[in-house]
């Protein structure tokens, strides 16, 4: 199977991390999953991704002290293989892992994916815990100076034919489950601290083991790797294995986060083609943080904020995931996430180019090579209102109107320049005839 069919496009849907944290559990995902259904997914948001530490017993009831218990009990079979929590997740009991709640995601037309840690176990390399169709034990796969930084509950897998063995073992029963999507952890840059290329991409391999098991297991599954920042040396490697991979570390609703991916976005723009893409991380829109132990909160970026977000993330070509909880979403955010003709823009054939960039201000450009369509967006990245041009000379010589995606305003060309007054961090994009 090629992998890049696995996404012809960004993939684009709903992930719990930002409102859950590590406590998501089924109704939850179940209840988010029907207003995707519902209200997006005749926009093409069609993924349900639960994310991180599904496995894990009593995720979340520490919270004040960890965001991850340390080495705390985790649900796993015969074979090494984590298993969903039966507390949270009940119609998996009986080992039926994820089958059901993929099952009842794929009744409502969209698609289901999991969030998994780099590596096999720590709990069975301690055990001594099989390893399927191999006669070794996962203590001879586990690598115990590979660990993550920030999370316990893995060892890295050694580069060898039974580290093999175990991808391709959990890989086989996640496509068993019907899972469509994987978000790999801890993988795209593991080192993400230290500016240092080899060091930071120390587990290529582990990539490569995921690659081929995906191969192997015959369901198509899109890959993700996360966490950046991506290392732009190694842009043919994820290439080759992956179809999304994390350019930033986690990405959350503060300006200058925004800000800082406009210099992320400058570096990528000629790393997307169909069935690859660069990920800007997922939207903080709506209601965030509940499982944070710290109270649910409401975007903290300007309403101007979001729109200039969701403009690059869309120009870009980025994979987009939602972070709100979906259930209490409102009409503002709505609208963010339907505006078609934006959504337009994520098609591969729709090349973006960045046309200039300061510490004020940032202009790009946009060609549909199928539909001819021309976009062009600016940028106001100061703190006071300004006006902001750019010169399409070069690309577009004759223009004579152009309508704005977010407003319907429409605007006159003269002397094939743009110029339009912006307030603080607001964007303009738009589409040129």
């Amino acid at each position: 199977m090629n992998k890049n069919a696995f996404a012809p496009t960004p993939p684009m849907g709903w992930n719990s991390y930002d409102y859950y944290d590590t406590t998501v559990n089924e109704e939850q995902v179940k209840a988010n999953a029907r207003v995707l259904a519902e209200k997006l997914r005749p926009f093409g948001w069609e993924y349900v991704v639960v994310d991180i530490q599904w496995y894990a017993h009593r995720a979340g009831s520490m919270r004040d002290q960890f965001q991850y218990i340390p080495f705390a009990g985790v649900e796993m079979d015969q074979f090494s293989r984590l298993l969903p929590d039966p507390d949270r997740f009940p119609s998996s009991r009986g080992g039926k892992g994820f089958g059901p709640l993929a099952e009842y995601i794929h009744s409502l037309g969209l698609k289901f994916g999991i969030h998994i840690m780099r590596g096999i176990p720590r709990q069975a390399a301690h055990t001594h815990t099989k390893i399927m169709n191999v006669p070794v034990t996962a203590d001879m796969v586990g690598e115990p100076n590979s660990v993550c930084r920030w999370n316990p509950d893995m060892y890295g897998v050694r580069d060898c034919a039974e580290g093999q063995a175990y991808y391709d073992s959990i890989i086989e029963l996640y496509a068993s489950w019907g899972v469509d999507f994987i978000k790999c952890d801890d993988i795209c840059n593991t080192d993400n601290l230290v500016p240092h290329t080899e060091l930071g991409y120390a587990r290529k391999h582990e990539i490569e083991m995921i690659a081929r098991a995906i191969q192997k297991a015959g369901r198509p599954i899109v890959l993700s790797l996360s966490p950046g920042p991506a290392i732009i040396e190694k842009a043919w490697h994820y290439k080759k294995y992956a179809n999304m991979w994390r350019i930033t570390d986690d990405f959350w609703d503060d300006w200058q986060l925004l800000k800082g991916m406009f210099s992320r976005c400058e570096l990528w723009q000629d790393h997307i083609a169909p069935g690859c893409y660069p990920d800007c991380d997922m939207l903080p829109l709506g209601k965030l943080g509940g499982g944070f132990g710290q109270g649910e909160w409401e975007c903290r970026l300007t309403h101007d904020e979001q729109r200039t977000m969701m403009t690059l993330w869309c120009l870009f070509g980025s994979p987009l995931m939602v972070g709100a909880e979906l259930t209490k979403l409102d009409q503002w955010t709505l609208s963010l996430l339907t505006n078609r003709e934006l959504l337009e823009l994520l098609a591969p054939q729709c090349q973006p180019e960045q046309l200039e960039r300061n510490d004020e201000a940032a202009v790009w450009a946009a060609e549909n090579q199928e539909t001819g369509k021309r976009y062009v967006a600016l940028f106001n990245l100061a703190d006071e209102e300004r006006q902001i041009s750019g010169d399409l000379e070069d690309l577009w010589p004759s223009w004579t109107e152009g309508i704005e995606l977010w407003t319907g305003e429409r605007i006159c060309g003269e002397n094939a320049k743009l110029s339009v007054g912006l307030r603080p961090h607001a964007c303009g994009i738009y589409r040129l005839t």
